[in-house]
């Protein structure tokens, strides 16, 4: 491949820039082209953006400028996604460590992360209503299956036919240790059909002799806005259909293959926004000496396992926590019948905002990312270098396979397929809304908390299908009266109950008290009892305060409680703090000792889209 472009011509590569011949100098581009075709594909395995270049194939040295340019810097706004944020900005830090000039300037970049999903439905809409200065030149997600999906919207025009990968990871089954070894997977891995057939069977750690597991507790993000999730959705289909690697000739909506996938579904404990969440919680487990009770298999990319087995996690997929390594490392799984394969391939958007320079900083940058000096950083960032290869020390901490047998990527439209069917076939789920209605949810003045939660409740009702089983219930108490109001709209289809839902909501006023752990105690209790292994069972926990009440409970009775709960009948207390004086330490408690996540609105204005964010757990 030939050496990286100079940074003030973004036509001809640097090696080719000198007052040669114009005919020359086109031939050169010629056979350049041609290289281009062989090492990078347009559609190889896994990937979509690039093939692997061959081992033997030298990458190009990085050539930095003489001196720096002048300021202004040329601005560079890089979006990638949560899983490859970390890589990229050292991308970025590695980048402007040596002096760049493109058009005798010097250059920005800056990065920003996204949820892979949210930003492929800002690519699609063009960005609208953002600033052209905050808006990408370069767009970077984690998988060119979102470049192929936002290519089928609206804006499709702004992405360009071909990316650049920049990186590898695997999609794998991620399990801890002890568990690979247990079902004999550390030596012999199964098939996607295997997987999907074993976290279907919820007795498994009881025959292996491990009762004390639980049941197997299977967990996947969100195919909606996670790259992980939506190729396990793919991989559902596959595995279904009879060929995870045969997705094109299938007939997605044909309803023996439908049925057949929601069938596989059902092995799901439940789904999170992220696979970040999961693995944060799989580290609380962990520190507390049973990960057994949270997980035991997520679908993640092999790069998480990376993160997770060095002791770094993170609770909203943005903001990593460093900490000495796990007591129990997860294993990855690769199983055998291949794996789809993140190719982190970057383009440059078709928007008006990207001008000439940006351009040009654009094409500088990628240059760099491909030479021999930036896979090093993608390899120490935890990836698979462009060429396959690995950092010895990332592969054995990851506990990386050493080759991949890469599954084909969908093209667009099934891609865009799979993704929308999730609210058909995913696992259907059993939540009961619950409200605080203490007297500080009204103490405002205009729009008051209360009603913020009832509009944003009504909001994240659309996200239920006729399927699901919904219910309403609030708690306060006056003086030392009984809880009140209770469950007002008992948890049922909503297809049925609907219209009773939404008149419930609109009719609920602020009392008094906060009776919180009496509330969650006695509801969990009775989700628990009434406890459906064919839904996600759960509650959907909305508070503004502490628990502040004359009724008995306290935090160590109720963490106990839902811990057992969780072992056989669990049910997941999904916590949302909501305004500024809510007690978050008790929230987190709450949710962590259910295995569910906690979710942060004490920002009241992000009430609505963090509950958004919160219902596709399930």
């Amino acid at each position: 491949m030939g050496r990286r472009r100079a940074a003030t011509d973004p036509i001809y590569p640097r090696w080719i820039w000198t007052a040669a011949a114009a005919a020359v100098a086109l031939l050169i581009v010629g056979a350049a082209f041609v290289l281009r075709a062989v090492i990078f594909p347009a559609d190889s395995g896994g990937g979509g953006a690039s093939g692997t270049p061959p081992v033997s194939e030298s990458l190009a040295q990085d050539s930095p400028a003489a001196a720096a340019g002048s300021a202004p810097c040329i601005p560079l706004n890089i979006l990638t996604s949560l899983e490859n944020a970390d890589m990229v900005s050292a991308l970025a830090g590695e980048y402007t460590a040596k002096p760049r000039s493109v058009d005798g300037k010097c250059v920005a970049p800056a990065v920003m992360q996204e949820k892979s999903g949210v930003a492929a439905g800002k690519v699609a809409a063009q960005f609208s209503g953002a600033p052209a200065g905050d808006r990408p030149a370069i767009w970077l997600p984690d998988s060119s299956a979102w470049l192929r999906i936002a290519r089928e919207g609206a804006g499709g025009s702004l992405v360009p036919d071909e990316g650049t990968s920049l990186a590898r990871s695997a999609i794998v089954v991620a399990m801890p240790e002890t568990m690979t070894a247990a079902l004999g997977w550390d030596s012999n891995p199964p098939s996607w059909s295997e997987v999907f057939r074993m976290a279907g069977e919820q007795d498994v750690w009881e025959r292996q002799g491990h009762g004390d597991w639980g049941k197997f507790k299977f967990g996947k993000a969100s195919p909606l806005v996670s790259t992980s999730g939506l190729m396990a959705l793919a991989a559902s289909y596959g595995a279904a259909g009879g060929s995870v690697g045969g997705l094109e000739g299938m007939d997605l909506n044909a309803p023996s293959l439908v049925e057949k996938v929601r069938d596989v579904e059902l092995g799901t404990s439940h789904y999170m926004a992220t696979p970040e969440h999961f693995l944060w919680h799989a580290r609380q487990a962990d520190d507390a000496g049973r990960v057994s009770e949270f997980l035991s298999a997520v679908i993640v990319d092999e790069k998480s396992v990376w993160d997770y087995n060095r002791g770094v996690v993170s609770e909203d997929g943005k903001t990593k926590q460093s900490g000495p390594a796990p007591k129990e490392p997860l294993r990855a799984i690769y199983p055998d019948d291949g794996v789809h394969v993140a190719d982190n391939p970057a383009v440059i958007l078709n928007g008006d905002w990207v001008g000439r320079q940006q351009r040009m900083a654009a094409e500088d940058f990628l240059a760099f990312a491909v030479t021999e000096q930036g896979q090093h950083v993608v390899k120490a960032s935890g990836y698979r270098s462009i060429q396959g290869k690995l950092d010895a020390g990332v592969a054995a901490t990851g506990r990386y396979a050493e080759t991949l047998q890469p599954l084909p990527l969908p093209k667009g439209k099934m891609l865009n397929d799979i993704k929308d069917s999730f609210a058909d076939v995913r696992k259907r789920a059993r939540a009961l809304f619950l409200l605080d209605v203490s007297e500080s949810m009204v103490q405002e003045t205009g729009v008051t908390k209360l009603q913020r939660a009832k509009d944003a409740v009504l909001k994240a009702l659309d996200h239920f299908v006729g399927e699901d089983e919904i219910g309403l219930a609030a708690f306060s108490h006056v003086g030392d009266g009984p809880l009140t109001p209770g469950i007002v709209s008992p948890v049922a289809p909503f297809a049925t109950n609907k219209d009773d839902l939404k008149a419930k909501l609109a009719e609920l006023k602020a009392v008094d008290a906060t009776p919180l752990f009496e509330a969650v105690s006695r509801f969990a209790g009775e989700q628990a009892k009434e406890y459906k292994d064919s839904f996600i069972n759960t509650i959907v926990l909305l508070s503004d305060g502490k628990n502040d009440t004359t009724h008995p409970g306290d935090l160590k009775g109720l963490s106990e409680q839902l811990s057992r709960q969780n072992h056989s009948t669990p049910v997941l207390v999904f916590t949302l703090a909501y305004g500024p004086d809510a007690d978050v330490p008790t929230l987190r408690e709450i949710a962590k000792a259910s295995g569910a996540h906690y979710y942060d609105a004490t920002d009241p204005n992000r009430l609505e889209e963090v509950l958004s964010e919160l219902v596709t757990s399930f």
